[in-house]
C-alpha cells in the first residue's frame, strides 16, 4: 500500500507527515483492497488548515473526506469518515453474496428413499 502527504501552500515538519502516515495506515484494517491512500492539508488558512484524504481501493471508485480545523483533528475526523465509506462498501459487497444463500430452500425429506 502506497501512501502519499503532500501540503499546499506551506511546508509540513517531517514528525508531522509520519504521523500523519502513521494514523491512516490503520485504514487497510477496514478494507483489504486498498492500494493507495493520498493525504492532502492544505495550509492557507493558517488558523484552519483544509485536510483531504483520498482511499484507492481495487474494484471501488475512490472514497474521499474533508474536513477543516486543527490539523491532527481534523485528519481524524477524515479518517473516521473514510472508516464508515470503508465498511458501508465492505457491508454492502460481502451481504450480497450472503444474502442468496440465506435464502436457498432447502428440499424436504419425506423419509422414502
Amino acid at each position: 500500500m502506497q501512501v502519499n502527504v503532500s501540503a499546499r501552500h506551506g511546508q509540513l515538519a517531517q514528525q508531522t507527515k509520519d504521523k500523519m502516515v502513521a494514523k491512516v495506515e490503520k485504514l487497510q484494517r477496514f478494507y483489504e483492497r486498498v492500494t493507495s491512500i493520498q493525504v492532502t492539508a492544505d495550509l492557507e488558512s493558517k488558523d484552519a488548515p483544509n485536510v483531504e484524504i483520498r482511499v484507492t481501493a481495487e474494484r471501488a471508485e475512490d472514497f474521499v473526506a474533508t474536513d477543516q480545523g486543527d490539523l491532527i483533528g481534523a485528519l481524524e475526523s477524515c479518517i473516521q469518515k473514510i472508516e464508515h465509506q470503508l465498511r458501508k462498501h465492505k457491508e454492502k459487497h460481502s451481504d450480497h453474496r450472503a444474502a442468496s444463500i440465506k435464502h436457498m430452500e432447502v428440499p424436504e425429506n419425506d423419509g422414502t428413499q
